[in-house]
């Protein structure tokens, strides 16, 4: 079975599209309908829905740090920093983690990119 993603807000909708057209399954917060919520309720909706998170946001790295140090679950945090890593490589990479990775290797894991 493949890992499911939910797509921060500030994720490029290239990197949404590009993983659709390699059948990834992906959720944004704006088709959730959760547009401007704060990161706390972000990695919660994640949570609820059992899908991994992907942000380019750092202050979601913070909050993913907080739960790890109180023992807090999540699904998992993938982080690649819009600066660092092209579009290209986000789309090759969750691709990959999609189709080839675990729910348990990334429970209450931060994974950045590039792999």
């Amino acid at each position: 079975m493949s890992l499911a993603f939910y797509m921060d807000e500030n994720v490029h909708g290239a990197i949404t599209n590009g993983l659709r057209q390699r059948q990834v399954d992906v959720l944004t917060v704006q088709e959730d309908h959760r547009s401007g919520i704060a990161d706390p309720e972000v990695l919660d909706r994640a949570t609820e829905l059992h899908r991994v998170l992907f942000s380019q946001d750092d202050d979601l790295l913070v909050e993913a740090k907080h739960r790890q140090m109180l023992a807090i679950p999540f699904p998992g945090v993938v982080f690649a920093r819009q600066s660092k890593v092209s579009i290209g490589t986000c789309i090759r990479d969750l691709e990959l983690i999609a189709k080839l990775g675990v729910t348990e290797e990334f429970l209450n894991r931060v994974q950045f990119l590039p792999l």
